[in-house]
């Protein structure tokens, strides 16, 4: 089975050197932030940087749809007022068009929240219509939903959350979702055995379908299930454990898609990406 396996590393420097953190830890597959994160206005990319970015993914052989580029955290695409709205759709336009000029085919994202202003249906309408409003604007990238823990007023943490959303996208082929295991155990998906992982992904595959999943986010949890907290933890500490691992790297569904560490102790990602792949190695043993 063809997995394909990294880390959300560091773009420090220019972006061109993500490829080349990605390819020291022994990844696969990566995830980068293209400008950044906490900032609404970056300089555009450089024609050198992305060249650069474009030339050390192909010298490290990493492939362009094995990349999970990931937005701004301070965009809301379903913001409940309209100067928040448009600011967010501006930024969220400019980080698609950022990965058109990387050769990236995807941008994900965490969906947006309501601040308590309007109902969860109306945000989840606003993302919607947001997300059409960037397709048209950028050719190719496809919008990457990225299921929430439910922490404060963020939608997008249950399937039907994530099904309404792209029930309401014009262009179904340039959406679809990610999927984050500390999200959806925090959001109350319970995952920590081989059993409830059926369960689990087989009403997402009934909810969402398996067709629209574009990445994983590989991640333990420090808070328990059901909490709606989101916080990280390393793969083999914190509530989750590890049969969920041995069960996504086991399972053909999951194949030729980005799976993106973001755990806490960045020097734990190169034990921890040959810890997967020990996990699918022992499929049964345990």
């Amino acid at each position: 089975m063809a997995k394909y396996v990294g880390a959300h590393v560091s773009a420090a420097g220019g972006v061109e050197n993500a490829p080349l953190n990605a390819a020291a830890i022994g990844a696969n597959a990566f995830a980068l932030f293209t400008k950044n994160q906490r900032q609404w206005v970056a300089k555009p990319l450089s024609e050198h940087s992305i060249a650069a970015f474009r030339a050390n993914l192909e010298r490290v052989g990493i492939r362009a749809e094995h990349v999970l580029p990931h937005d701004s955290y301070l965009i809301n695409l379903g913001h409940p007022e309209p100067e928040g709205l448009a600011k967010s759709r501006a930024a969220f336009v400019d980080e698609m068009q950022r990965c058109a000029q990387l050769g990236l085919r995807y941008l994900n994202f965490h969906p947006g929240a309501h601040l308590g202003k309007i109902s969860e249906t109306e945000c989840l309408a606003r993302v919607a219509e947001s997300i059409d409003l960037a397709l048209d604007a950028v050719p190719e990238v496809v919008a990457v939903i990225e299921i929430t823990a439910g922490q404060g007023s963020n939608v997008g943490y249950s399937f039907e959350h994530l099904a309404q959303i792209i029930d309401r996208v014009q262009d179904k082929a340039r959406v679809g979702v990610c999927l984050d295991t500390c999200h959806m155990f925090a959001a109350g998906y319970d995952l920590r055995t081989w059993e409830a992982c059926d369960a689990v992904f087989t009403q997402f595959d009934r909810t969402v379908g398996f067709r629209y999943l574009r990445g994983m986010h590989l991640n333990g949890s420090k808070a328990k299930l059901g909490s709606r907290v989101d916080r990280h933890h390393a793969l083999e500490q914190g509530e989750l454990g590890l049969e969920v691992f041995r069960y996504i790297m086991n399972d053909p569904r999951f194949d030729d898609i980005p799976m993106v560490l973001e755990t806490i102790d960045e020097s734990l990602w190169p034990e921890e990406i040959r810890l997967l792949y020990r996990l699918q190695e022992s499929a049964g043993l345990s």
